[in-house]
Formats: C-alpha cells, structure tokens, sequence
C-alpha cells in the first residue's frame, strides 16, 4: 500500500504534465512550505514559491510550452522511507519559437502530515522541483 501511494502521486504528476495541467500539481504542492525550484533554460527560473504562486507558476509554463512526452526514467527511489526523488524525462517545446527541448526533471516528495492531507488523496506533497538540460 505505501509503494502504490507513491505510484499515485508519480501518475499525478505524469498526467498534470501530459495534459498541461496545473491544477492536478497544485493538488500535490505543500500548502504549508515553500515549493523549490531550480530550472534551466529556456524557463531559466530559481527560486522559492508558496504552493498558490508556484500553480500560477506552471500556468504560464504550461502556456507557453507544450509537453511533448512525459515518462519516469528510473523507479522512485527510498531515503528512509519517508521521502521519495522522482526522475522523469520531460520534453516540450515552445510555442512561440517551435523550439524543441528536453529536461530531465526531478521531483523531491515527502510525506503529507494528517492536518495538511484530511482528505488523505495524495499522501505525498511536492516539497522542491529541479531539472537539468538532457
């Protein structure tokens, strides 16, 4: 069961990329801390946001770039079972300049606390996003 949360939230991350969601990753962002970001060109963007700001955040990305392919490339790895680093490759291209790029993409999870997740659907919150260019 703690394994298929996991894969939960991971599919709900494919999917807000697949489909240019936002709001499917809102769902998943830590409403009590700030989410982490560390991305490189063509979004060039570090910085800190709180879960509402970083929703406007893949707004505008998800605006303006247009998820080519989204997959994991490795299982979800184990620190001490209580966090998870999620790796996927991520290509996209611009809509503006038709330019096509690809990231490798990692999403730091940790577990929700019960006060922050009563509804108990996504027991992993989305605490730092970094990428890298492939």
């Amino acid at each position: 069961m703690f394994h298929m949360q996991v894969d939960t939230t991971t599919q709900n991350i494919e999917k807000a990329f697949l489909q240019n969601n936002p709001k499917l990753l809102y769902s998943l962002f830590s409403s009590k801390n700030h989410i982490s970001f560390s991305l490189p060109e063509p979004i060039s963007f570090s910085d800190q946001l709180t879960d509402q700001q970083a929703y406007f955040f893949f707004k505008k990305i998800f605006s303006s770039f247009s998820t080519l392919e989204f997959y994991s490339e490795n299982p979800t790895m184990d620190f001490e079972g209580a966090n998870y680093i999620h790796k996927a490759r991520w290509s996209f291209k611009d809509k503006k300049t038709r330019d096509l790029h690809v990231f490798h993409i990692f999403f730091y999870l940790v577990g929700a606390s019960q006060s922050e997740n009563s509804n108990q659907r996504n027991k992993w919150k989305i605490t730092e996003i970094k990428a890298e260019n492939r």
